[in-house]
């Protein structure tokens, strides 16, 4: 780590990419989900029949099986298995870092009964359908006593994860693994055996449960789900938090993680935690947390969903919890200028938001931030675009459920149109050359599009496979025009490009932020980055019509990475034409 910062220098301004594994490659069809895995899992019917989900199937279409039970598409997407697994994201790798990609975070990887995989049995293991031996893997699990850390054995999963890590490592990659400390899943060894012997399991205290079992009380058994959610019952938490034997177990496993061989060199383990609602779980544990994660690696790198208002984000970002959140408050800012529609923002509003975000951190904190446009619990960056005029982005819990199209039947699932496309290609350069570490959830580059949960989750669109069209709707009525469905290389070599850009400039990396210009008439916006040696000028215009900016900038050539025009600054000014809904990134011309 730099002199004085408490985040790790690795961290600073790099470029992360999020993976929902089981919807990202299926690189092991031997190992593919069952209907007997499904067991435990929302919404809890898993009569036959059953199959693993084609992967490149019309996302909306029923499929035979489905069409069996007679339920709808909201009922059936949740019962949907592609088989993503490790070895497919092994098989990426190159994919990756030819795109540019520095840093992994990998959505929930333990064992869990689920597709999204935040109802874990346990924390200590990789899901064995991610792994080439489910079977054996659940036989060796069986056989350790879970809460007793010598007693832990090394499954084929666990194995692969291993050389996924140190794969990624050799290409130069960071990863960290999404750890859910919150809440655990009913199949959780400690939770079954809570429901089978009520009071008298050693677990009981493990949990919240208001009531148990009990004919003369005439009470019955009930536990505290997250959020109400039954498939996810809440660690009990005390003034410290979550606290106890459960504290024991998630310190123990993250160690497993983050020092595999127990050596005392942590570069065979995973680099960080991304922290699933880090809200729920009081201050005092996550200190203790981040002081148990650093003793075992100094650079390990912590990043807390917390999608708050930043004054409400600061007591977590102080130095002695964690290094950054996932900066949802950064995607509002930047959808509602560049992006428009509902909730939208002038240019002066935009910029005193950015300013704001900047002043509520620590300064170091700015430069590691996850500035994310779309998670796997969010619409997509494309079909947010698309559906701009519906509802504005920052009211969090509002966006968050009118943004599920059963919620709101008007939102469209269509695919964006050529201009929608371009206001995305907009988004992307301000992302990549703003201040802190982009990051970009899975398919986005590849022009993927859809609503929020389970439609941001499709699996992932490759270039080397053919997908049907997206010819039905969600109620099951044909589209008025079938959508084709393939990998956007145009879109991907645009985000190629940003990154490159961003890797190869010290400024857009490092640098400081100084605003030039913001001009709510014409919709521009630009700014600097700056370093003592490098300066960069990113220019930014909303409008759906050309204009012209008028900025400050040193006397001298300036060359637009973009376009790779020429421009000359004479007496502290440069003015360039900028084309609708586009923007320019001025390098200083080489001598």
């Amino acid at each position: 780590m730099t002199t004085n910062s408490f985040v790790p220098d690795w961290a600073r301004g790099i470029v992360w990419y999020q993976i929902f594994p089981e919807r990202f490659r299926n690189g092991d069809p031997t190992n593919d989900p069952t209907l007997a895995s499904l067991e435990g899992a929302y919404p809890r019917d898993h009569t036959p029949p059953w199959q693993v989900h084609p992967w490149t199937a019309d996302w909306y279409q029923l499929q035979p099986y489905e069409q069996h039970n007679g339920r709808d598409f909201w009922f059936n997407a949740q019962r949907r298995r592609y088989g993503g697994d490790v070895q497919g994201i092994l098989d990426s790798l190159d994919y990756l870092t030819d795109l540019g990609i520095e840093a992994i975070y990998l959505n929930p990887v333990f064992p869990s009964p689920s597709a999204h995989k935040y109802d874990g049995m346990l924390y200590h293991h990789i899901d064995p359908h991610f792994g080439p031996d489910p079977d054996g893997d659940w036989r060796l699990m069986a056989s350790e006593t879970p809460e007793q850390p010598e007693t832990w054995l090394w499954t084929a999963a666990d194995r692969l994860m291993l050389r996924l890590i140190d794969e990624a490592h050799r290409r130069g990659l960071r990863l960290i693994f999404d750890g859910v400390w919150n809440h655990i899943g009913v199949n959780c060894w400690a939770f079954r055996d809570v429901v089978a012997r009520q009071r008298q399991s050693p677990y009981a205290g493990w949990f919240k449960i208001p009531s148990w079992d009990d004919p003369e009380a005439g009470t019955t058994f009930d536990y505290v789900g997250w959020f109400g959610a039954r498939e996810l019952p809440e660690w009990f938490q005390d003034e410290t938090g979550v606290a106890g034997g459960p504290r024991d177990y998630i310190f123990a496993a993250a160690r497993r993680w983050m020092d595999p061989d127990g050596d005392g060199d942590p570069r065979d383990g995973i680099d960080g935690w991304r922290l699933d609602v880090a809200f729920c779980v009081r201050h005092p544990f996550w200190k203790a947390w981040r002081q148990h994660v650093r003793a075992i690696n100094p650079e390990a790198y912590l990043v807390a969903e917390v999608v708050l208002p930043p004054e409400e984000e600061q007591p977590y970002l102080r130095g002695d919890e964690f290094d950054a959140t996932m900066n949802y408050n950064f995607a509002f800012a930047a959808m509602e200028f560049l992006v428009g529609g509902a909730g939208a923002t002038t240019a002066t509003e935009f910029d005193a938001r950015l300013r704001e975000l900047r002043r509520a951190y620590p300064a170091e904190v700015a430069h590691v931030m996850q500035n994310l446009m779309d998670s796997h619990d969010s619409s997509r960056l494309a079909s947010a675009i698309v559906n701009r005029d519906l509802h504005p982005m920052r009211d969090w819990p509002d966006y968050h459920r009118l943004s599920r199209v059963e919620v709101t039947p008007d939102y469209a699932t269509r695919q964006p149109a050529a201009a929608e496309r371009r206001r995305q290609m907009l988004v992307a350069l301000f992302q990549f050359t703003y201040i802190g570490a982009p990051m970009l959830y899975y398919g986005d580059e590849a022009g993927m599009w859809g609503a929020n949960d389970p439609c941001c989750r499709k699996p992932m669109v490759w270039p080397e496979m053919q997908y049907e069209p997206e010819s039905v709707l969600p109620d099951g009525q044909p589209r008025p025009h079938a959508d084709a469905v393939a990998f956007d290389h145009d879109l991907f070599a645009h985000y190629q490009r940003l990154i490159t850009l961003r890797k190869t400039s010290p400024a857009l990396r490092r640098g400081e932020f100084r605003t030039l210009l913001a001009d709510d008439d014409r919709r521009l916006f630009a700014f600097a980055r700056e370093t003592d040696d490098d300066t960069a000028i990113v220019v930014l215009n909303a409008d759906d019509l050309m204009q012209i900016a008028d900025l400050e900038a040193p006397d001298g050539m300036w060359t637009d990475a973009l376009s790779g025009e020429s421009y000359r600054a004479e007496a502290g000014r440069l003015s360039l034409t900028v084309p609708p809904v586009w923007g320019a990134v001025l390098r200083p011309a080489s001598p």
